[in-house]
């Protein structure tokens, strides 16, 4: 069996005595690994974590999906529960962000530096196509892409200001019975690219799409289901119109 449980996102589950805040952080658990994916913003994701019962001092290393605050910006305030010794990232991991606004550039980054983690002395592991964590799990990153997506002109990275490509996104896939869940952060580089490559690297069908896609466009569904995806649990960055019954505190087991 593997779980999955909602540390923080945008909302909490109604009744809950969790908090919420803008960011994703998730705890995973497959019949080998127990680790996170994303980190939230703040740290209030540990917070919840003790509330849910989630040992975090048994969590094996952490996958950030990007590296914009909401999902990275709590990764350092997780040392103080758990000896962490691993990092999954993507490649260019550590090039800066920035958000134009109308005052000017606003730093969107992670919150620490390569430099931090030899201090840590944690080992950061680069995703550039495909990785195996256990026989139920693999992170995918350089997304074939095909379906066109509009990333917002605001975002932006690195010394130069450039337009951000997003090729630091990586995904998380999980065994599903004969097929695969996809978990996604913001989904940059576009959910239609992310779940093609996919199914294109692993020859696996995929049934769930977990996480955030930042998008509010009802047609991705139909796209989705071309594809052979039957289930959404989608949150965070996703629009309003498309968010199911899923926040801090929500479980999945499949």
């Amino acid at each position: 069996m593997i779980s999955l449980k909602v540390l923080v996102e945008d909302k909490t589950l109604d009744g809950s005595n969790l908090e919420s805040e803008h960011g994703l952080s998730l705890y995973i658990e497959t019949p080998a690994l127990k680790f996170i994916f994303d980190c939230g913003q703040t740290g209030l994701a540990w917070k919840n974590a003790l509330k849910m019962g989630v040992d975090l001092t048994k969590v094996n290393f952490v996958v950030i999906s990007h590296a914009h605050y909401d999902h990275a910006g709590g990764f350092p305030s997780l040392l103080k529960f758990v000896n962490l010794k691993k990092i999954y990232t993507g490649k260019n991991f550590w090039l800066e962000k920035f958000s134009k606004t109308a005052e000017g550039f606003k730093y969107r980054g992670a919150g620490f530096t390569f430099q931090d983690l030899a201090h840590w002395k944690i080992e950061q592991k680069v995703c550039d196509d495909i990785l195996e964590l256990d026989k139920n799990s693999w992170l995918i990153g350089n997304f074939d892409t095909r379906h066109k997506v509009e990333i917002p002109e605001k975002f932006v990275r690195g010394e130069s200001k450039i337009a951000d490509n997003f090729d630091d996104e990586i995904c998380l896939v999980l065994r599903e019975g004969d097929g695969a869940a996809v978990v996604v952060g913001c989904s940059h580089v576009g959910i239609l690219n992310i779940v093609s490559t996919v199914q294109k690297r692993l020859d696996l069908p995929i049934k769930t799409v977990i996480g955030g896609i930042h998008s509010d466009d009802m047609k991705i569904f139909a796209r989705l289901e071309d594809f052979g995806v039957e289930n959404f649990y989608l949150c965070h960055c996703s629009g309003e119109n498309l968010r199911a019954d899923f926040a801090t505190g929500s479980v999945l087991e499949f």
